[in-house]
């Protein structure tokens, strides 16, 4: 799979992370997630449409970027 960024402007804090980072990790085990806090992204190598709705389902608003 390729990987896809996305843009989460409203994950702001390590507790923000560690949410988005956990619901990733469960409902795409395997998967390798990279989050950059500073610049408010996710890059995830697996299932994009997925990673998009496991993030709004925790709360968040991704838009992919790439």
């Amino acid at each position: 799979m390729t990987a896809t960024t996305f843009s989460v402007p409203d994950m702001t804090c390590g507790h923000c992370e560690k949410t988005v980072r956990n619901a990733l990790s469960e409902a795409l085990p395997g998967a390798d997630i990279t989050i950059d806090l500073a610049a408010q992204r996710v890059t995830i190598d697996g299932d994009a449409a997925t990673a998009e709705g496991v993030m709004r389902d925790v709360g968040y608003s991704p838009e992919r970027v790439g």
